[in-house]
């Protein structure tokens, strides 16, 4: 029996979730498993993903061979790597000690850079809301200017049209009285 590891759709569509298994090469892709192996998020940013490494590579030492996608997974987490490391203790090349050494000085670089992501992506994140912030304030400011000039406006329509109101009823009488002397 070959076995693989690989992954095994779950989610809702549109939003995949996956998890990472070992099962049998003639099995199908969402059917029977031998053993889970870890969990894929890639809806997050970055990705979510939860593996259980020494699982991982007790499969890898008997011979199961990752998909691609299941190969680039491992490969982010360390698995290929543990993997090849315990092949150097085996053949005697390192100590035990020394490849988890090298193991945890990999590990904490590989932290360091997501992090690093992770602190840029909130940043970003941060900005952009801020920049949306104050572009919004201006679009306020600009429309309550707006409102106060059609409100002066109509103001300054109103009053003179009240003058002109009462200029007429001034010139009325006055008009009244002049066609009152042309008759006359």
């Amino acid at each position: 029996m070959s076995v693989k590891i690989r992954l095994q759709r779950h989610g809702k569509k549109g939003k995949p979730f996956y998890w990472v298994v070992a099962a049998d090469a003639r099995s199908k892709r969402d059917g029977k498993y031998l053993e889970k192996i870890g969990t894929y998020n890639p809806n997050t940013n970055p990705a979510t993903i939860d593996l259980d490494l020494d699982s991982a590579v007790k499969w890898l030492h008997n011979g199961a061979q990752p998909t691609d996608t299941a190969k680039a997974i491992l490969s982010y987490k360390g698995a290929l790597l543990k993997h090849h490391l315990d092949g150097g203790v085996r053949k005697g090349a390192l100590t035990q000690e020394q490849a988890e050494a090298k193991l945890a000085t990999w590990l904490e670089s590989k932290t360091g850079k997501v992090d690093a992501k992770k602190d840029g992506l909130t940043k970003a994140q941060a900005d952009a809301k801020a920049k949306a912030f104050k572009a919004e304030q201006d679009v306020n400011a600009k429309r309550i200017a707006a409102a106060a000039q059609a409100d002066a406006d109509a103001i300054a329509a109103a009053t003179p049209a009240e003058e002109v109101a009462e200029v007429e009823a001034e010139e009325a009488p006055a008009a009244e009285e002049n066609n009152e002397e042309k008759e006359a």
